[in-house]
């Protein structure tokens, strides 16, 4: 008896708890928000994102300890879908007023990026989020967004195809705000440097956070 009492103990230290996950998106917050603002691309909705991927997380879903942050991180791609819906819309969204201050909020290494993420329609910006970032499988990113492998494959084509377009010339004021881009020769890995670098970081202005 006492021994199964003790093997349960060892079980059920093995999983996170919710003040564990209370933790991680404390300790992680500029980067989860980031993840939020990129897959929404909009400050309130971005901020939604995130309440709801802590109130997912400490729901007591057991997860083991080791697994935490990677499923914090998928606790907002889920609220991240759920708000904005990226599979049933088409088109880039217009970015409203607190969008616009928030990239003002953003390390002036990062603006350029972030800016041509932001500018891709909803489902090229969520697969290249998903995929290109976060390091989602297509079979994954197909059950998340509700479609198929070739769907998932096709947007991100277009996603790099769109994110070189735009990060390879200098933008005007009306498409991106930022007049003084540098030519890039590749868009692919410096997004992926940059974001992944920033991800490692708790640098970002904590007045985007909660």
């Amino acid at each position: 008896m006492a021994r199964a009492n003790s093997r349960e103990i060892s079980s059920s230290d093995a999983y996170a708890t919710a003040a564990d996950f209370e933790q991680i998106f404390t300790e992680d917050m500029s980067g989860l928000y980031l993840l939020s603002f990129l897959l929404t691309g909009d400050r309130d909705k971005a901020e939604e994102c995130f309440v709801a991927g802590i109130g997912e997380s400490t729901k007591g879903n057991k997860v083991f300890k080791e697994w935490a942050r990677s499923w914090a991180r998928r606790t907002v791609i889920q609220s991240a879908i759920r708000l904005v819906a990226p599979g049933q819309r088409s088109g880039s969204v217009p970015r409203n007023s607190a969008a616009a201050r928030a990239m003002d909020s953003l390390p002036l290494a990062l603006q350029a990026e972030v800016c041509a993420i932001l500018e891709l329609a909803p489902l090229e910006r969520f697969v290249f989020v998903m995929s290109a970032l976060e390091r989602y499988s297509d079979h994954d990113c197909s059950i998340l967004l509700g479609c198929a492998q070739r769907d998932i494959t096709a947007a991100r084509a277009r996603a790099l195809q769109d994110l070189g377009r735009w990060l390879n010339f200098e933008q005007n004021e009306t498409e991106a705000g930022l007049e003084d881009l540098s030519v890039r020769k590749s868009a692919r890995p410096v997004i992926e440097m940059t974001i992944a670098r920033y991800f490692a970081t708790a640098g970002w202005n904590r007045s985007l956070s909660l």
